[in-house]
């Protein structure tokens, strides 16, 4: 498992990097397949201590993406929650998985590992391009990789109309689907 550690606001120290390749190592067992794991921590300026420390966790297994987040009043606080997090997020993909044919799941190639991102200045500010192939899905696994991803939306290729939509949870946890008129 490739592991990149990046600090945003803040420099990681060396036990800070050895506790995080410690938890998120301890998730390579859980789920022996992780391909590649982004771990960012950050500092905010907040006036509340206690979300003070973010740490952001992506893995990336087979295609399918996990994430999590969570902040802490500490470093190790945050480390710690986050690592929780995961292995919460490992066992439902797996029951996932389990309940749907023991390993086989649509979801495994419709995000490649070799998604791109293009960072560029646009009119000043700071502009996040990310760029990946888009495989054709049902509403269902979109739904289900929005899920796993932990977004508010999720942009696909849908299946039966072979157009792309775009799924968003709405304000009362209920999904919307944008679809392109004709």
């Amino acid at each position: 498992m490739e592991l990149q550690i990046t600090g945003k606001n803040t420099k990681v120290s060396a036990p800070v990097r050895r506790l995080l390749e410690r938890k998120i190592g301890n998730l390579a067992r859980h789920l022996p397949n992780i391909a590649e794991a982004e771990v960012e921590v950050s500092m905010e300026t907040t006036r509340s201590r206690q979300y003070r420390y973010v740490v952001q966790v992506t893995l990336n297994s087979d295609g399918t993406l996990l994430r999590g987040e969570e902040r802490g009043v500490d470093i190790y606080a945050a480390i710690n929650s986050v690592a929780a997090v995961m292995d919460r997020q490992i066992e439902r993909y797996k029951g996932k998985l389990y309940y749907k044919g023991r390993g086989t799941s649509p979801t495994r190639s419709e995000l490649p590992p070799g998604a791109e991102t293009v960072e560029a200045r646009a009119a000043g500010r700071a502009l996040r391009i990310k760029r990946f192939d888009v495989k054709p899905m049902s509403l269902d696994e979109a739904a289900e990789q929005m899920e796993l991803l932990d977004h508010d939306f999720f942009f696909f290729l849908n299946a039966d109309t072979g157009q792309f939509n775009v799924l968003y949870r709405r304000r009362d946890e209920e999904y919307g689907l944008i679809e392109p008129q004709a």
